[in-house]
């Protein structure tokens, strides 16, 4: 039995009917080279195999009566693996088009809390053959990182590789706290929390004059402020549905933009989805005069956290200047904004606003995050950011699901109410794939968008290209002083 942390419990909190928080990935593996073909079953061996590998797969949630702590995870006494593994196929002819529809069908369903928050969904019917799958666990496990991690934990770096050792204990399942019991944790916990919010307090006034100090020097601009963001139809009021936008990009054309541009990679995918943004709402006639404003998640995850799950995640407002006109000039303004944020978030301290989480009430976070969704109040204020945008890097190495290849990656992330896009990024094998996924009330054309983002690619690679030399001229030869001599004799 094990408290969930105020960061991760905020997940839960945050969820409405329209807005459910897990994250996501689409798959897609070629079974070509498997001997004797794929099959659901030899998938369904493989997770049985690794879930000692897997900790949060046999986990669920139990929430303190009233709700007066953060819930705790318990190793579920329930648990059944063929509840988690589903499979479904593509109507014909099993294309690209077909299979975003069905993961966006999948991501669009919330998961559920009397089991462990996860399910993987194997899409067969693809063409050529290939295999999808579409996995997705709740945020409160997990975080980009930690996500990967817990992927890659389901994949060998070879098609015939040897199955796991064995865990070193036999797995045992909790039994199920009393109401009681649950409730005399939680008045315990209460008791120490008067300390530890008297040690936050001071580290919150310690960062704020740090944070002062900072943004009065000259040469600091500080990042977006929280709600200065522009309207835009990209921030309303979300329904239950969802859609989905795939695009890759080769991670040497990223990384050549950077050598010629400079900067980061982070800072040209950046650019890359400003590009697309301000492409998408000049074609709809919509273009906000304000920059567009970014949410991109930063992780904290210390070398001693490196293998834990959980969120070790922070984040920085950032300026995507979608109202500078030329390219190279909106790239300067991005990498310097990414500068100041991630500098402003060094001021703060990592521990700052996770040690605040830790004391929110989860009733009144959870009462109020319901009714700011059935209110629909995001429609008659500012939006916090418009859009967020998370770059997870990934390996660069071939993968193998029971022997499958693993050829295509792409990352979904939830929407929160009034954001209707994330863009998540995530590079494997030399790609960067982007997976959009969009509320399509808010994005009516997200595979426009996808192609936005090729579309933006390709400006700056032309903008990070050498001009090309200028052809020599050749002098026009004079005519000889016979040739003159005889002209004007005619």
């Amino acid at each position: 039995m094990k408290r969930l942390t105020g960061l991760d419990a905020s997940f839960l909190y945050m969820e409405t009917p329209t807005a459910p928080m897990h994250v996501a990935g689409l798959y897609v593996y070629d079974p070509s080279g498997i001997p004797g073909g794929y099959s659901f079953e030899k998938v369904e061996q493989l997770v049985k195999e690794r879930l000692h590998l897997l900790p949060p797969y046999r986990q669920r949630v139990v929430e303190i009566p009233f709700q007066l702590y953060h819930p705790l995870w318990i190793e579920d006494p329930d648990f059944d693996l063929h509840y988690h593994l589903r499979r479904t196929a593509l109507p014909s002819p099993g294309g690209k088009a077909e299979l975003a529809e069905v993961a966006a069908d999948i991501m669009s369903r919330p998961l559920d809390r009397s089991r462990p928050l996860w399910e993987m969904w194997l899409v067969e019917g693809l063409e050529g053959g290939l295999v999808a799958c579409v996995s997705k666990t709740h945020h409160a496990a997990i975080d980009g990182a930690s996500g990967v991690d817990l992927t890659v934990g389901l994949l060998d770096l070879e098609p015939e590789a040897p199955p796991p050792p064995p865990p070193e204990e036999e797995w045992k399942p909790d039994r199920v706290p009393t109401d009681l019991e649950l409730v005399s944790y939680a008045t315990r916990s209460l008791a120490r929390s008067p300390i530890s919010a008297a040690k936050a307090t001071r580290r919150t006034l310690e960062a704020a004059v740090t944070l002062r100090r900072r943004n009065r020097q000259p040469d600091v601009k500080a990042p977006p402020a929280p709600f200065s963001a522009p309207r835009t139809s990209l921030n309303q009021a979300l329904t239950p549905r969802r859609s989905f936008g795939m695009a890759e990009v080769g991670l040497d054309d990223v990384k050549d933009i950077r050598k010629a541009l400079g900067g980061t990679v982070n800072d040209i995918v950046l650019a890359i989805c400003a590009g697309a943004l301000r492409e998408y709402l000049n074609e709809r006639d919509e273009h906000p005069d304000r920059p567009l404003v970014a949410m991109c998640p930063i992780s904290v995850r210390t070398q001693d956290q490196a293998n834990s799950l959980g969120n070790q995640v922070s984040q920085m407002l950032v300026s995507l200047a979608t109202d500078v006109d030329d390219p190279l000039e909106r790239l300067r303004v991005i990498q310097e904004g990414t500068k100041q944020a991630k500098e402003q978030a060094g001021a703060i301290g990592a521990d700052t606003l996770t040690d605040w989480i830790e004391f929110a009430a989860p009733a009144v976070a959870a009462r109020a995050a319901r009714l700011y969704s059935r209110t629909q109040t995001s429609n008659r204020f500012r939006p916090i950011f418009n859009v967020t945008i998370s770059n997870v890097p990934g390996p660069q190495v071939p993968l193998y699901m029971a022997g499958s290849k693993l050829v295509a990656w792409y990352p979904m992330g939830p929407l929160a109410e009034a954001q209707g896009l994330n863009m998540t990024v995530m590079s494997y094998l030399g790609v960067i794939y982007f997976g959009l996924v969009a509320c399509p009330d808010c994005v009516p054309d997200v595979h426009r968008l996808a192609h936005d983002v090729e579309n933006a690619v390709e400006e700056l690679k032309k903008a990070a290209a050498p001009p090309a030399p200028a052809k020599p001229t050749r002098a026009k030869r004079q005519p000889s002083a016979a040739k003159r001599a005889a002209r004007s004799t005619r």
